[in-house]
């Protein structure tokens, strides 16, 4: 089969799930991934053939994907940060709006005047993503990550070589014994999806990504926040800052619960769009909270 023929197939076949564009860019991004060619190698080389012998591998991915399934599960890895994640079923792909979060949490740790390595908790850190890329940014800093489930840890642990400390521990527990702390930052992408936004998601997501990583109740839609609060209560430092991502529609409400905790300089950040997406926040500079 021509590799040309391959592409117009599968993208007829997935433009049942998606979009024509995304659905072509799906298929040229399982070739790329597969057989290892570019995205214009059918055009500028019309003849060139799928291998028999990898026909099978490629035509069980395109069934996969198909079936709806997130093509970061089928190739085994996301790309977030530059850098290549492997996820699976039982953890959340990373989004592009994280990487705003890790760009914001390594400019902060750059601008902290520290005579020591920087302390970063992370919690609901899933498959590590965010963990990882300050870990590998800030290359001194001493990064734990929390999460309840041991399916996420365990993609958690294995990213790569050396880096950060995972812990399971559920973060709405927030009086437990906890003696790794204090920090200098506190980030977390908790779940933060309505249950009545479950009809705006698409397959991909709602069928395949785990319940326990994006939704919240309808009726208490902040309660992630609260627990984050009360860590960072506990954990942070005099001065130091947290850092949050949110639901956009309750961006002043998810402020509050910081301002409310005693935090100072309690601020909405925007996402690639100039939708609330983060709350970023700060200890009072001659105290910890910790009430």
């Amino acid at each position: 089969m021509l590799l040309a023929d391959f592409i117009r197939d599968g993208a007829a076949r997935l433009e049942k799930l998606y979009p024509s564009p995304e659905a072509r860019g799906l298929v040229l991004m399982l070739c790329r991934e597969l057989l290892g060619v570019t995205n214009y190698t059918h055009v500028v080389e019309p003849r060139t053939a799928v291998p028999e012998e990898r026909l099978p591998e490629l035509e069980a991915a395109l069934a996969r994907l198909c079936a709806g399934e997130p093509i970061q599960y089928v190739l085994g890895v996301a790309e977030f940060c530059d850098r290549r994640f492997v996820v699976g079923p039982g953890v959340l792909v990373p989004r592009p709006e994280t990487e705003l979060l890790v760009a914001e949490a390594v400019r902060t740790l750059q601008e902290m005047e520290l005579d020591r390595a920087p302390r970063v908790l992370d919690l609901c850190t899933g498959s590590g993503c965010i963990a990882w890329s300050i870990a590998l940014d800030i290359r001194d800093a001493e990064v734990i990550g929390v999460d309840v489930s041991e399916t996420a840890l365990d993609y958690a642990r294995k990213q790569f070589p050396q880096g950060p400390s995972f812990i399971q521990a559920d973060v709405l527990d927030t009086e437990q014994a906890f003696p790794y702390g204090p920090f200098d930052l506190v980030v977390s992408n908790p779940p933060y999806v309505l249950e009545r936004e479950r009809t705006q998601m698409r397959p991909n997501v709602l069928d395949w990504e785990p319940d326990l990583a994006l939704f919240v109740p309808d009726d208490d839609p902040l309660r992630f926040y609260r627990a984050v609060a009360r860590w960072a209560q506990r954990f942070l430092r005099p001065g130091g800052v947290g850092l949050v991502e949110i639901n956009e529609a309750l961006g002043p409400e998810t402020a509050e619960v910081f301002r409310a905790a005693g935090f100072k300089n309690v601020r909405n950040l925007p996402d690639f769009y100039q939708k609330d997406r983060f709350v970023r926040f700060q200890t009072p500079d001659n105290q910890a909270i910790n009430n």
